[in-house]
């Protein structure tokens, strides 16, 4: 049986839906092949080059291309590799290092991590700030706030305050995170490598539930927002009302700019019209990466930019 075959037998309104997208054989094999394991190599608690030589005396390593400390490795248990106990190495994967990076965010910020749970990208991040300024890493949930503040225990993260806010809250602090990252709720579709449930239980209702919830999400986000400051904006499904509805949403609601982002990354290109309904041009500076590409998990990713001299315009 084909992976298409499989697919379209696991959900039919699935495939129907996102054959619309892409409708390769390579597309619907990567879909629900297993994915590789990679990791982030942990520098607030050793240097890269050091970590990297002793994995490679045990491990085959090969380097991600888009993020100088991820790597792809071939373990088959990494929970028995004693630098990941200690925290010296984090298991992530290697799509969902990209928004970090492209926030780039620096030692001495205010930073907003505004669904921060499990934690892997605020490690990230106060790994670029050097533990130096301050997150705010929030998640709603006390279970996933648990598992958060744990994650960032274990890798030695020691300037963030979680906090399990509604992320909405974070709206009526106008104009005061110099960054934001809004790796938003979403339907999974490119976690589905990882778990099988994301296929057999995607419906369309809930697509719209998470549009309706991230729209809300990126308003609160780009209010509290700095002037001259960067919100990326972030999801791991491939759905276009998740992403690029979403985002052109923010543009015409308020004076928000796109910025084309530079990775050694290949991509799909971004939607622009979908469902009979015609999105931003604008919109093709975001990435858009199918599971084919670079055989990882599908993943959404925009900068946005609040201009210098405006404070937050909403219409």
């Amino acid at each position: 049986m084909s992976a298409r075959d499989i697919v379209r037998e696991a959900n039919r309104e699935f495939y129907e839906r996102y054959s619309l997208l892409e409708d390769t054989d390579e597309f619907w094999e990567f879909i629900i092949r297993p994915l590789r394991q990679s990791i982030r190599v942990n520098t607030l608690k050793a240097p890269l080059d050091v970590v990297v030589e002793r994995l490679e005396e045990e491990f085959e390593l090969e380097p991600v291309p888009w993020v100088r400390e991820g790597f792809f490795i071939n373990v088959d248990n990494l929970a028995g590799v004693p630098e990941h106990g200690l925290g010296v190495i984090f298991g992530q994967e290697a799509s969902s290092m990209i928004p970090p990076v492209v926030l780039d965010p620096k030692p001495g910020e205010l930073v907003l991590d505004m669904a921060a749970a499990p934690g892997s990208k605020t490690g990230q991040m106060a790994q670029y700030m050097e533990n130096e300024g301050c997150i705010i890493a929030n998640d709603p949930q006390l279970e996933r706030a648990n598992v958060l503040i744990a994650n960032l225990n274990k890798v030695g993260v020691l300037n963030t305050i979680v906090t399990t806010r509604d992320g909405v809250y974070f709206g009526r602090y106008e104009d005061s995170f110099d960054r934001i990252l809004l790796d938003a709720p979403c339907s999974s579709v490119g976690m589905i490598r990882k778990r099988w449930k994301f296929l057999t239980d995607w419906r369309r209702k809930r697509v719209l539930r998470y549009m309706n919830i991230q729209k809300k999400l990126i308003l609160a986000a780009y209010r509290a927002l700095k002037p001259g400051g960067v919100l990326v904006y972030s999801t791991c499904t491939l759905d276009p009302l998740e992403n690029e509805e979403v985002v052109d949403y923010l543009l015409r609601k308020t004076n928000a700019l796109l910025e084309k982002i530079n990775l050694p990354v290949r991509t799909s290109e971004p939607v622009v019209e979908w469902d009979g309904r015609e999105y931003s041009s604008e919109l093709k500076k975001a990435l858009r990466i199918h599971p084919n590409d670079n055989n990882t998990e599908a993943f959404f990713v925009a900068k946005i930019i609040k201009p210098e001299g405006e404070e937050w315009r909403g219409r």
